[in-house]
């Protein structure tokens, strides 16, 4: 079974991290979109924007996951801890199989090798988020606590 903390102290620094990621990606989006809105959907042109080439298929996505993103740190319940698991998982699959077809014509999200290794950065971060920044009630975070601190061992026998 998998083992999420519950109430971590340090849940909050963790929103704000996964909050600033999703700004990045939207000023990313934003910013993409402004510099491909004349060009095909997949055009596999040369425009970068923060430091990432993109194509206004990208942007779109990245305004659209950035939004999520700040929606799910904005929340206090567990919607951003699950966003967060997802986001990341999303990030680290996307960011492979970019790279596994970087230089070919099946790159329709126009990535290059810095998209490929922000996205994998970005994956990794937000999945520790995720795995951090579960919430609940004070009697489960009272019992995890012991359970980690106090695990239960089998009896011996003799």
């Amino acid at each position: 079974m998998a083992h999420f903390p519950v109430n971590h102290p340090a849940r909050p620094i963790y929103r704000v991290l996964a909050g600033l990621i999703g700004l990045y990606i939207l000023v990313f989006g934003v910013w993409g979109v402004v510099l491909t809105i004349g060009d095909p959907l997949f055009d596999r042109g040369d425009n970068w924007a923060l430091g990432l080439r993109t194509n206004l298929a990208f942007s779109l996505a990245s305004v659209a996951f950035g939004i999520v993103l700040m929606v799910g740190a904005s929340r206090r319940g567990n919607l951003g801890h699950y966003m967060n698991l997802t986001a990341g998982i999303v990030f680290l699959v996307t960011s492979i199989l970019m790279m596994s077809v970087l230089q070919t014509s099946a790159n329709f999200l126009n990535f290059s090798m810095s998209t490929v290794i922000v996205s994998m950065i970005f994956g990794l971060v937000l999945l520790g988020t995720g795995l951090y920044d579960k919430v609940g009630p004070e009697e489960h975070a009272e019992a995890e606590r012991r359970n980690r601190n106090h695990p239960v061992r089998e009896p011996q026998t003799r």
